[in-house]
Order: structure tokens, then C-alpha cells, then sequence
């Protein structure tokens, strides 16, 4: 056993000190380069930071409610171009989306959420909540999406999930479904009694001058700091999943409520092409899986006509969204009991 002490490190001398000892990996040695080496390398420049402008507010604002009130069509108007998929079918937004709006000085962040699961306890819908969940964590503003006038014991389950100490607006949506206005004003007092909320904001999601007014009440929660994005930057969500959201979006439009909500979508192939008449062509194949027999012949329908319209619906909306020329291909498979596999669940791009 060796009695030898090692040298403190403050003891070497400045050329020991930048000596280094050599990389042991199995049956092979790797002699470190020595400070002379070092010095003749080219520098690396470091990354920039971001530049802060004078005057630039930015931050977080999450959309919360329970399935169906109406926060996808919320986020894509606060937005101002479509990014998050609707439909009459509840339970529709699977994932948290981010959509971006640059207007003045301000960049809003906007996170759209699945509306949170109280009914069934699958592996789907427990990734659907805990998305929920960790968007509410760390924003600068909530906004709880109720319908005006209602408040439901779903209703009260997500409020239960909001932490002190973020500033969050009651967005009473679908106004124009409230037939006596005069019945909003005690409903609000009920509201104020169930959770502080820093205002209160009766609207409807489909009125510009609504959405224009709530973009001015966002705007005081907003730090001063650098904008998080680009200027022209609409959602950090990439083209393939927009294409894959577009698919399912029709799928449930298309099928109704006969289609349980536990259907999906895959993409298996996004590729970019050069255009001879387009400035970009799209080649896309995706596969809608669902859980039985009798679903899948649901989707294609008689001599495939159904299938055919998901993709033509599709395509067109893609064109628009993505300014490309795009070819889709659908196919159909049955994966029963996905759902409930977490597997299979993380497999097809839930969290």
C-alpha cells in the first residue's frame, strides 16, 4: 500500500496543472492533447444569447377547461391562423399545443391542453392529464375556460388543479349561447366565491373584437423580457404533427360520434420534394389506427368513399396550412386495446 500523498492542487506547478491524465477505454489508450495543442486549435464561438430589445414583453399563458368549451377554437383565434384541430367530439386536443401571437411589442406564448379526463382511467387519458397538469406548473397566466353560466363538477375538478400564486382569468365562452344576459352578472358572484380570479371575461371565441380585447388583458401579465420566438413563428409544433392533428380532426368530423375518441393517427411518411409547379410538394402517408374491426370498415366506408373524403379534407387544408402541394396516402389498421397499453400509448407520441 502506497504512503505517497498527492500534490494539493494548489501546489503544482501552472504546467502540471494543465496536464491531463489519459482516457482508458478497453484495450486502447487515448493520449490527451497537452496545452500547447489546445492553444493552436481554432476558437469555438459560444452560442448568442438572446439580444434584449427595450420595451419586449413576453410569457406563458396556458388555456385550461374540461373537455369541449371551446379552447382549441380559443387558441386558434387568439393566434390568428389554425393550428389547433375542433370538432364536435369531446376529448378532441390530445397534446399540449403552443401557438404563438406577435403583435406590438408583445409575443404571447399560448399553450392549449387536453381537456382534462375525469371519466375514464385509461393509459391515453392518464398521459392526457398529466400534459394538463405540467402546463399549469410554470406560466405567467391561466386562463380557465368555462361556458358562461354553467360550472359543472368537471368544471371544478380542473380549478382544483391551478396553484396559488398565478394570476388566472375566468374566460366565460360561448356567450352567445346565453339567451338572458341578465343571468351572467349572479353567476359571476358565484364564480368569485369559488376561486380569486384576477378578472373575469364573458366572451365569445368566434367574435374578432372579443378576441382583440382579450389579447389587450393578456398583454398586463406579460414580463418585460426577449421574445421566446421568432416574429413570424406561429407554433413550435413541427409540419408532420400538424399533419397527423389534420387527419384526426377529419376523421372525427367525418365519423360522428359512432368512432370512439380513442382513435388515432400515425404518420409513417412526410417527405418534402422539389415542386415543378408548386413551390414545395409534400408526400405524406399516415395510418388511422382503431381499436376493432367494425370501426375500421366504419372509416373506409362503402367502396372506400369515407376514407377517401378524410384525405381529400385533408389535403386541401394541409395546402392552405403548410403553402405546399401535397399528396396524402391513408391506410386503416387495428391495434385493439391501445389505449390501455402505455407502451403502445408513448409508441404513438403521447407523453
Amino acid at each position: 500500500m502506497s504512503t505517497d500523498k498527492k500534490t494539493p492542487e494548489t501546489e503544482r506547478t501552472p504546467q502540471e496543472q494543465t496536464m491531463r491524465r489519459p482516457v482508458q477505454i478497453a484495450g486502447v489508450t487515448i493520449q490527451p492533447r497537452d496545452a500547447s495543442e489546445d492553444a493552436s486549435l481554432p476558437l469555438v464561438a459560444a452560442a448568442p444569447a438572446p439580444v434584449p430589445v427595450e420595451g419586449q414583453h413576453c410569457g406563458l399563458v396556458a388555456i385550461v377547461g374540461k373537455p369541449n368549451v371551446g379552447k382549441s377554437t380559443l387558441l386558434n383565434a387568439l393566434v390568428g391562423q389554425k393550428i389547433s384541430i375542433t370538432s364536435r367530439k369531446a376529448q378532441t386536443t390530445r397534446h399540449r399545443i403552443t401557438g404563438i401571437r406577435t403583435q406590438g411589442a408583445a409575443q404571447y406564448v399560448f399553450v392549449d391542453t387536453p381537456g382534462f379526463q375525469t371519466i375514464h382511467g385509461t393509459a391515453l387519458n392518464k398521459s392526457l392529464n398529466k400534459t394538463v397538469v405540467g402546463a399549469v406548473s410554470d406560466v405567467d397566466l391561466v386562463l380557465f375556460v368555462v361556458e358562461a353560466g354553467s360550472f359543472t363538477t368537471a368544471d371544478a375538478k380542473v380549478l382544483a388543479l391551478l396553484k396559488p400564486g398565478i394570476p388566472v382569468l375566468l374566460v366565460a365562452n360561448k356567450l352567445d349561447n346565453v339567451h338572458r344576459r341578465g343571468d351572467i352578472a349572479p353567476w359571476l358572484r358565484e364564480m368569485q366565491e369559488r376561486h380569486a380570479f384576477t378578472e373575469f371575461f364573458p366572451m365569445s371565441a368566434k367574435q374578432p373584437k372579443d378576441i382583440e380585447r382579450l389579447l389587450g388583458v393578456c398583454e398586463k401579465y406579460l414580463p418585460e423580457q426577449p421574445w421566446f420566438h421568432a416574429e413570424d413563428e406561429l407554433t413550435d409544433r413541427s409540419e408532420k404533427f400538424l399533419a397527423s392533428e389534420m387527419v384526426r380532426e377529419k376523421l372525427f368530423r367525418l365519423t360522428g360520434d359512432e368512432l370512439p375518441y380513442t382513435s388515432t393517427v400515425v404518420i409513417d411518411k412526410f417527405e418534402e420534394e422539389a415542386g415543378r409547379t408548386a413551390k414545395r410538394m409534400l408526400r405524406i402517408a399516415a395510418t388511422i389506427v382503431v381499436e376493432r374491426e367494425g370501426h375500421k370498415a366504419m372509416v373506409i366506408g362503402d367502396k372506400g368513399e369515407k376514407l377517401k373524403r378524410i384525405g381529400t379534407e385533408t389535403r386541401v387544408e394541409l395546402e392552405k396550412l403548410l403553402d405546399a402541394k401535397v399528396f396524402i396516402e391513408l391506410w386503416v389498421k387495428v391495434r385493439s386495446g391501445w389505449a390501455d397499453d402505455e407502451a403502445r400509448v408513448r409508441s404513438f407520441g403521447y407523453e
